[in-house]
């Protein structure tokens, strides 16, 4: 059967059936793929610019070692964000022992609350370990911030961000409620911050007695 196809004029009533040209033919295909969106384009995306990993567990859990493992697991510079404010001398201890365990090969810098501006002046090359949003959000909270406000920027943040990262914190929902309203709010408002950010990352991994278990995407050194 010969190929046919409908030539319209303005006037739909007056269309008119015709073999076309080879040339008519090409016309039609140049159109109908000026029409198709491109799919290779977008598929593009933020796989090929970064990974987001997202660690959780309770106290003690492990949580930070698997972190600090998966972060030299990436071959990369690495810098640690750490979160702490050391107010007394049993949490100065701590940030000290932290620090000496993980070596003098990481960039170390202390932002209890302006993470974004470490994130934002990263580069491409390299791996930032956030160490933890649960001491930020503890920070966000006793400082007054607007914490939907300051969440909604670090998010912003960590997706603008052009290297990995990865990040811990503490999981805080499974356990008694709380007696008083500021540790009520404390515990609802770490819930969603960490639903969010499993949400945005591309691995997501709980760390329960010191072994990881993959939640969501994959992770080569579990």
């Amino acid at each position: 059967m010969a190929l046919r196809v409908m030539l319209w004029s303005e006037n739909p009533s007056k269309a008119i059936r015709k073999s076309p040209s080879l040339h008519a033919i090409m016309a039609a295909l140049l159109y109908c793929l000026r029409k198709v969106p491109s799919v290779r384009s977008q598929k593009v995306s933020k796989k090929l610019m970064k990974n987001i990993s997202f660690v959780v567990g309770g106290a003690a859990s492990g949580k930070s070692a698997f972190a600090e493992r998966l972060t030299r697991s990436t071959g990369k510079p690495k810098t640690y964000i750490a979160t702490l404010q050391p107010f007394d001398d049993e949490m100065r201890a701590k940030a000290q022992r932290h620090q000496s365990d993980r070596g003098d090969d990481w960039t170390t810098i202390e932002a209890p609350i302006d993470v974004g501006t470490v994130l934002r002046n990263a580069s491409a090359d390299q791996v930032i370990l956030l160490d933890c949003v649960t001491l930020w959000l503890t920070n966000i909270l006793l400082a007054e911030r607007d914490i939907s406000a300051e969440v909604a920027t670090l998010l912003d943040d960590i997706n603008a961000a052009p290297c990995d990262i990865i990040i811990v914190s503490n999981e805080v929902g499974m356990g008694i409620v709380p007696e008083n309203a500021l540790s009520r709010q404390f515990r609802n408002e770490q819930g969603r911050l960490n639903q969010r950010l499993a949400g945005h990352a591309d691995t997501v991994v709980s760390v329960i007695a010191g072994l990881p278990l993959v939640l969501k995407g994959s992770c080569d050194i579990v």
